[in-house]
């Protein structure tokens, strides 16, 4: 066992969420340790495609924390060496229609995001091919979101993880948590994992597809569920796909609460060349095997949106695991159960865009300062009075 460590705050987990909490709440002046037993972004994270979105999000309280997130990115992203430190891009996404019907419905629900604050342009078949001119020629039109922007996840978290240290945040991985400590009342004091204690009067569950787990440690439950992706990636190429492009259908996709499989095409470029493909959902609990059909599905969905792919080679495929809460918003905020216990987890596809709202409303909560937005919505324990029937097949 390591010497124990006394703080103002454990984070736990080592991905995008838990590196930006840590990051905040430096910035806030709170003594900040982070742990995670495995490596930095070795989750989740480590398998995304880095997407900072408002895109693809309806009016409502998830679309004001992509707001509020893609300001507090564009920040970071210019502060000296960051933006080149995590390959950040504002690179504008495109949804595309590929029927009239379909264009009208895109135009609808792009009319209710300007409505919330969204840069959403409409744009007709000629304007979509000025913007991708590699686009299949059998389009309706779409819409244009300028604000929608991408990172390299690992080396954003890694970084944000060094700015947090920087500050002084003390960094542990490869310790695993054991328990979370708690006094006679019932209030945090912080965690015991099997490399050592480390005590605080407060504790951030940032675990993840494991926050569930994390939270059954504190005596309490939250119904955090992984859901499966698989992302190809192709050889590096020029730069032939501008934006990040997705067919309209992703959107519902993106909202269902299926356990099914479900595929839509969703194809960018990376500053790197290789162009990545998905997008694809099912819950099969933390089954990593790899599977021929979603692959096949995801390839000819891309190469409809991009002919040209028929000829390009699939380098590999990767998969992960997004953390789903069944309606489809995070848990952010203050645990009303377990006096000290604090959730920022179940952002399922969305965790890498919405980082950096969740670690900055976690630092105002952990300091007593009012946070940006109404965290109502993303109460933890809302869960609490009628236990899920969400259950993994």
């Amino acid at each position: 066992m390591t010497k124990r460590l006394t703080c103002d705050v454990v984070v736990i987990g080592a991905g995008m969420v838990g590196a930006a909490c840590a990051l905040y709440a430096a910035r806030a002046g709170l003594s900040v340790a982070l742990v995670d037993r495995g490596p930095v972004a070795g989750g989740t994270t480590g398998s995304g495609e880095g997407n900072i979105l408002v895109s693809d999000k309806e009016p409502g309280p998830e679309l004001e924390l992509a707001l509020l997130s893609t300001r507090l990115w564009t920040r970071l992203a210019a502060e000296p060496g960051v933006g080149e430190a995590i390959e950040y891009e504002a690179k504008g996404g495109v949804v595309v229609a590929s029927s009239e019907e379909g264009r009208a419905a895109l135009g609808e629900f792009a009319a209710g995001q300007r409505e919330a604050g969204v840069d959403a342009r409409a744009v007709t078949a000629d304007e979509l091919h000025d913007l991708e001119p590699h686009l299949a020629p059998a389009t309706a039109g779409g819409v244009f979101y300028p604000q929608d922007a991408q990172v390299m996840p690992s080396l954003a978290a890694a970084q944000l993880l060094r700015m947090a240290r920087r500050l002084g945040a003390e960094l542990r991985t490869g310790w695993t948590v054991t328990a979370v400590l708690r006094t006679a009342a019932g209030e945090v004091r912080g965690i015991r994992a099997d490399r050592g204690e480390i005590h605080a009067p407060y504790v951030v569950n940032a675990a993840g597809t494991w926050g569930g787990d994390l939270a059954a440690l504190a005596g309490t439950a939250l119904p955090v569920l992984p859901r499966r992706g698989f992302v190809l990636v192709t050889e590096p190429l020029p730069r032939m796909v501008r934006h990040k492009v997705y067919a309209a259908d992703y959107v519902a996709d993106v909202a269902s609460g299926s356990a099914a499989l479900q595929t839509s095409p969703v194809v960018e470029g990376t500053a790197a060349g290789p162009i990545l493909i998905g997008a694809s959902r099912e819950r099969v609990g933390f089954d990593r095997s790899f599977s021929l059909p979603v692959m096949r599905a995801l390839a000819a969905g891309a190469t409809r949106l991009f002919p040209f792919l028929a000829d390009v080679s699939a380098m590999r495929a990767y998969i992960g695991f997004r953390p789903y809460l069944p309606d489809h918003l995070p848990a952010i905020g203050p645990d009303a159960r377990v006096p000290g216990l604090i959730h920022a987890c179940g952002h399922e596809g969305a965790g890498i865009g919405l980082a950096t709202g969740t670690g900055h409303l976690i630092a105002r909560t952990l300091t007593g300062t009012a946070p940006d937005l109404d965290l109502t919505p993303f109460r933890p324990h809302r869960f609490a009075d009628s236990r899920s029937s969400e259950e993994a097949p």
